[in-house]
């Protein structure tokens, strides 16, 4: 499965259920977004006709998410810093 960041590759899919070109998105509790991102999920994903389990599956992990964050704290997005290759005028070139 290919993550949307790179530092998040290792998470991989051990059963291999998820093909490996399929682009995936991961969202963690700590993510001040993450309760309303699924949240919405949820709403969008019942009114496509998903069934009831995993929407309510999903409503329940909202509620653990905005639970750990109350216990936890939250935090802004964020992402590692990649750093670019030289340019030529870095090499000297």
């Amino acid at each position: 499965m290919k993550h949307a960041r790179e530092d998040y590759a290792p998470i991989q899919d051990p059963r291999g259920l998820i093909p490996e070109d399929e682009p995936v998105f991961l969202l963690r509790a700590r993510d001040v977004t993450a309760p309303a991102v699924v949240r919405y999920w949820a709403i969008k994903a019942r009114a496509a006709g998903a069934m009831r389990n995993i929407t309510e599956s999903a409503e329940r992990q909202v509620e653990a998410m905005i639970q750990w964050q109350h216990e936890h704290g939250i935090k802004i997005p964020d992402m590692p810093l990649v750093p670019l290759p030289p340019t030529d005028q870095q090499c000297g070139g």
